[in-house]
């Protein structure tokens, strides 16, 4: 099994990782940049929908993350038992 490049299914989990984690940070660090960039404000500003979608992202994060580590692990252990 060829190792050099990476799965569409891998690289996908792991960009779907990095982008969540990246806007859960920014909705943490700049919670009005939803309403900013769609006009909506849903909780009239107090804040409790960019919470929401800061456990939302977070949760992709590690869901995304944890997928991708999977098939990272089982394309190494598939190759590892071929080679062997």
């Amino acid at each position: 099994m060829q190792l050099d490049r990476p799965t569409f299914r891998f690289l996908l989990e792991a960009v779907a990782a990095s982008l969540s984690a990246s806007l859960a940070v920014l909705t943490i660090v700049w919670p009005g940049w939803i309403e900013a960039l769609t006009g909506l404000d849903p909780d009239h500003g107090n804040g409790s929908a960019e919470w929401l979608v800061v456990l939302v992202l977070a949760l992709v994060s590690v869901g995304a993350t944890v997928a991708a580590r999977g098939q990272w692990r089982q394309r190494h252990a598939a190759a590892a038992a071929g080679g062997a």
